[in-house]
């Protein structure tokens, strides 16, 4: 796309999502810097740093981002190394993300002082004002135009730090949408973004301010990447969203882009990241139960076992619907992970309700807890409602439900000691690789030999605090060990 047209597209999205102020619109075409985005650079080739917080949404995203900026011909180099532009793509779930957005700029540009800091994401969107007043940076991009950004910076690296910082931000685009390039990723494993935004309007949530209304990747253009990212050497992809039971494109649901997403050569599994329990496609268990390259994986929040703060919170299900779809799914999958994630401190949440909560995760087969510290975000509905719950209390409900969470984890991992696992092995520290199961497992062997991105048969021989020990099953030098490092033929070796 030229930057006239890239230039026309900013201008019509501006137009479209209501801002009809003649300056602001010049304001969006001010902001593409770079004149031909595809040309060759003719200075010295300038770097580019990413920092990521928050979600795996988060994380694809900044992967694109990466790509997008190398084809520019921007040179990516590690967060933490010096730099001349740093991008700082946020979140703003939790008090604390903001906190370590606020952070990393000024830990930046105390190694790199001339750095023209970018700040993207969720913050960006929600917290703007917040942002103007922080010094150093030079230019704050909401989440309508996160994908825009390699147009949006300098492209020559000198006199770039701005006195006030120049803001892009707009409502967000209601329409599905595509994605430009393959996400950059070091991992054996690949996030593949397939739906954006929600509107479930839970009372704890900002996500519906700061990401916009459901919307869908197209699918043709979710399927490309995904064969892409296969060619490169992946051989997982993990779809990932803010809502995903809700992917829709026309008539392709989830259960429909996963059906096509298996049809690709090499590519050994599909996971899906967290997904509603009120979302869950119709059918998708029993797809489970047969397919060999989904993975036995549920990451279905919870938030609490007690049915008045849900209804509190404004979720979507009964502690009783939560229940029984869990119990359908564990009958269903055998040793399928089921986690999940909780929120403390909730306002209203007395002892009683707590112990309500603790009570639910005992007595059910959850494999993991994700455990979250209520914090209150402006402009959501919590922070109006009566019986806050002080920080220390907060703080010692966390404790006990983590604690929970590893004898959860410890008793899952306890159920496959002396059992056949199979392993895709990602990296080696000291001689031990570790790798997961398509449940989710993480384990680790010793071996001498390289194991990066194969996938292997481990027989679980211990348990280790967070991981599972194990041997390589044949033992080494019995059968050789299939490679399938990025670039290399990819040979299937179904489960």
């Amino acid at each position: 796309m030229s930057s006239v047209d890239q230039s026309r597209k900013i201008v019509t999205c501006s137009s479209r999502n209501g801002n009809r102020c003649p300056l602001d619109l010049v304001v969006q075409e001010w902001l593409l810097y770079n004149l031909d985005t595809m040309a060759p650079l003719t200075t010295q080739q300038p770097r580019v740093a990413f920092s990521t917080i928050g979600c795996r949404l988060n994380q694809a995203e900044t992967a694109l981002l990466k790509d997008g900026f190398r084809r520019r011909g921007f040179i990516p180099v590690e967060y933490g190394q010096e730099t001349d532009i740093l991008i700082l793509n946020s979140c703003t779930v939790t008090e604390g993300a903001e906190a370590d957005c606020r952070r990393l700029v000024r830990q930046t540009l105390r190694q790199s002082p001339q750095a023209f800091v970018a700040v993207t994401g969720c913050y960006a969107q929600t917290g703007l004002e917040v942002l103007r007043q922080i010094e150093g940076i030079d230019l704050i991009v909401g989440n309508q135009f996160k994908m825009q950004l390699p147009d949006l910076v300098p492209s020559v690296p000198t006199h770039m730090k701005q006195s006030v910082p120049r803001i892009h931000h707009e409502r967000m685009d209601p329409d599905n949408f595509l994605l430009e390039g393959v996400g950059e990723y070091s991992t054996t494993r690949a996030n593949v973004k397939i739906q954006d935004g929600c509107q479930f309007m839970c009372a704890f949530c900002l996500i519906p301010f700061a990401r916009g209304r459901e919307r869908s990747r197209f699918v043709d253009d979710a399927v490309r990447e995904a064969e892409a990212l296969v060619q490169k050497g992946h051989r997982e992809l993990v779809l990932t969203g803010v809502n995903i039971g809700q992917y829709q494109d026309r008539n392709v649901d989830l259960l429909g882009l996963i059906a096509q997403l298996e049809a690709i050569g090499g590519l050994e599994r599909i996971r899906i990241s967290s997904i509603e329990p009120t979302t869950i496609p119709h059918g998708l268990l029993e797809y489970m139960t047969s397919s060999h390259r989904l993975c036995r994986f549920l990451h279905v929040p919870l938030q609490s076992g007690d049915d008045t703060i849900l209804k509190a919170m404004n979720r979507r299900y009964s502690i009783q619907e939560y229940q029984a779809a869990m119990e359908l799914a564990c009958s269903m999958i055998p040793d399928v992970c089921f986690g999940t994630d909780v929120m403390v401190g909730f306002p209203g949440e007395s002892q009683r309700e707590f112990a309500n909560t603790l009570a639910f995760i005992q007595g059910l087969p959850f494999a993991y807890v994700h455990v979250f510290s209520y914090s209150p975000r402006s402009g959501t509905a919590s922070t109006k409602m009566a019986g806050q719950v002080p920080p220390s209390v907060i703080k010692e409900r966390s404790r006990i439900l983590r604690e929970l969470s590893w004898q959860k984890r410890k008793a899952f991992q306890q159920r496959f000691l002396g059992r056949e696992l199979t392993v895709l092995f990602e990296e080696e520290v000291n001689g031990t690789w570790t790798g997961l199961t398509d449940h989710y497992l993480r384990v680790d062997v010793r071996s001498s030999l390289d194991l990066k991105n194969t996938i292997q048969s481990v027989v679980a021989t211990g348990v280790m605090t967070d991981r599972v020990m194990g041997l390589l099953n044949p033992p080494p030098g019995s059968t050789p060990i299939q490679s399938h490092h990025a670039h290399q033929e990819l040979v299937v070796i179904q489960e």
